[in-house]
């Protein structure tokens, strides 16, 4: 096996190892892909590791207390045309009856239309 793996990204360890398209981290547990593993940004996914893009449409999958307000955003609620961007909270939407709000794609799920 002539094929060297790069660097882990994060804590410069030569021991990371590969498992199918995803380069691991032994030593601090970081994960990315061998295409992002040049520098480039990489992509928000959803709970179950889909890449959401702007557009996408998702459904909540727990139960999330709106901060500021006694509201509630029950899960398997559907969100479409979200809007993706940087930050600790990665989704911007309007969910009906909530308003204009911001999610972590942790906690969303990508459906098909």
């Amino acid at each position: 096996m002539t094929d060297t793996l790069p660097p882990c990204p994060e804590c410069s360890s030569v021991l990371a190892y590969q498992v199918d398209n995803l380069l691991i981290c032994p030593e601090c547990g970081h994960e990315w892909s061998r295409d992002g593993a040049m520098g480039g940004q990489d992509a928000i996914r959803d709970s179950v590791g889909n890449v959401l893009q702007d557009g996408d449409s998702v459904t909540v999958i727990k139960d999330l207390k709106v901060k500021g307000s006694s509201s509630v955003v029950k899960v398997g609620t559907k969100v479409r045309g979200i809007r993706l961007v940087d930050g600790d909270h990665d989704i911007d939407c309007k969910i009906p009856g909530i308003g204009q709000i911001g999610l972590k794609s942790q906690f969303v799920k990508k459906v098909s239309e």
